[in-house]
């Protein structure tokens, strides 16, 4: 027979969490926990402090769908099982677990009626034809079924306990990928509007500067206009009085006066300078910057807010002897000294190149590379696949899984199928490394200016990893997000 202990420890597995008595009408909500049907209607009545938001589980606080419950009758077979050793366990606190209609010590169990009967019970006529068999005999099949239920029940409970903290881990990386934009965000607009007030600051001193040479030329106009409109009226107060003479006093002279007036050439004068209509004209082509950087701005925007930044270190077992590594593996610088590396498949032997810990299998990711040459250095970076070779000579195309770009001092270079020397308007000294790898694009782009570099168009099947090659004494490369 099962010990109280034993039956009590059992009966707990299976007690209600809101009301610690023994579960009735067992259901199970979203979460995985179970419940009384009862106790968990009458919770989800109580309003909460937002009637819009949906009830939590008592427990964890997972948020659960009130028409979401699911009968656990698993679990109820259990519970009655339970309460039958609990029967049991009772009775037999009795005097020698005497049977209460014979008062004779109970051996047998009526599979048939699920009845605890003695040696006279056992002996009527209504159990005569039923299978009969000893307590602990009948008992020993519904205990392995607790214990499997029991044993199910427990592996249901850590697969929900791992998803929950798998599922935790995943919204705070959700969370701080949504922070980093938000400071993407404020650090974009904070640049825009300083821009934007450098650029009204600029274009309204050209319009004062404007304002202030139409009103200095319509003073000059005015003073031309006024001096010519003095002269003319002189010349016609003078022809009117000679015209009202006697005429003996209109002859003379009046050659010399007609000749004056008719020979009196008018100057025109003009309100505008030709100069400053085309500086008018002009005007609108100051503003050229500000379309440019709007359109970079919103560009950025939407490449920052798409691509997600990809938080890499570099593999020390990957890194070719000559490579030297700092201790937050954030940085590497080369020298003709060789560490005491050892030797390992993953590890490049004649390419002195390293690639980064981690590899990358969908999404689009971003990275930025500050490289410092010297010496007549040379930096490559790019990204590889998995599979790419680290033993032998390494050679640097797509054909072979390498999609990378080099720069040296006063070119870059494309190494495509054959490599292609790049035109920029400056040498870059930080690179933005870009990874659509869906679409299979490897963009990279002058991150301080946002020029354009080169893009490489492939079909990704397989993992690929950022890589990174450095040539030249005192050369080195430093890694940001």
């Amino acid at each position: 027979m099962a010990s109280a202990a034993s039956v009590t420890s059992l009966a707990d597995e299976v007690n209600c969490p809101i009301c610690q008595g023994t579960l009735r009408e067992p259901v199970t909500i979203d979460c995985g926990h179970n419940f009384c049907r009862g106790c968990l209607t009458r919770y989800c009545e109580i309003p909460g402090p937002d009637l819009e938001e949906s009830p939590t589980c008592p427990l964890c606080k997972e948020p659960f769908r009130p028409g979401s419950f699911r009968p656990n009758w698993q679990l109820a077979n259990v519970v009655e099982n339970i309460e039958r050793l609990q029967l049991v366990s009772t009775l037999g606190l009795g005097e020698e677990d005497a049977c209460q209609e014979h008062g004779e010590k109970i051996y047998f169990f009526c599979e048939d009626d699920e009845m605890q009967l003695c040696v006279m019970c056992r002996e009527a006529g209504e159990h005569a034809a039923h299978t009969m068999r000893f307590l602990e005999d009948a008992a020993a099949p519904y205990r392995e079924q607790i214990h499997k239920c029991l044993k199910c029940l427990r592996k249901e409970r850590e697969e929900i306990q791992e998803i929950q903290s798998r599922e935790n881990k995943r919204m705070q990386v959700l969370l701080t990928q949504v922070s980093t934009k938000r400071q993407q965000v404020i650090s974009e607009f904070a640049h825009l509007r300083n821009f934007l007030e450098e650029q009204q600051s600029i274009l309204l001193a050209q319009l004062e500067s404007l304002d202030g040479d139409i009103l200095k030329q319509q003073d000059e106009f005015d003073f031309l206009v006024a001096g010519e409109i003095c002269r003319f009226s002189t010349l016609i107060e003078e022809l009117e009085e000679k015209n009202e003479r006697p005429a003996r006093e209109l002859l003379t002279d009046i050659r010399s006066t007609l000749i004056r007036c008719e020979t009196r050439k008018c100057r025109k004068p003009v309100a505008v300078s030709p100069e400053l209509g085309q500086r008018i004209r002009d005007f609108p082509q100051q503003a050229l910057p500000l379309q440019r950087e709007m359109k970079m701005f919103l560009e950025k925007l939407h490449f920052e807010l798409d691509y997600e930044p990809a938080h890499i270190s570099l593999d020390p077992q990957t890194s070719h002897p000559k490579l030297l590594l700092s201790e937050d593996r954030q940085r590497a610088q080369f020298s003709y000294k060789w560490q005491n590396s050892p030797d390992n498949p993953q590890r490049f032997d004649r390419a002195t190149c390293v690639l980064a810990h981690t590899g990358i299998t969908g999404g689009r990711h971003t990275w930025v590379v500050s490289i410092d040459l010297a010496h007549g250095g040379s930096c490559t970076v790019g990204v590889v696949s998995e599979d790419v070779q680290r033993k032998g000579e390494l050679r640097l195309r797509p054909e072979e899984g390498v999609w990378a770009v080099r720069l040296a001092w006063g070119f870059v270079s494309a190494l495509g199928s054959f490599p292609t020397r790049l035109t920029l308007k400056e040498q870059p000294q930080q690179v933005r490394v870009s990874l659509d790898y869906e679409v299979g694009w490897v963009t990279f782009t002058n991150a301080a200016t946002r020029e354009p570099i080169y893009t490489f168009t492939a079909s990704f099947t397989r993992k690929v990893i950022p890589f990174f090659g450095l040539w030249g004494r005192g050369s080195s490369f430093s890694l940001s997000s």
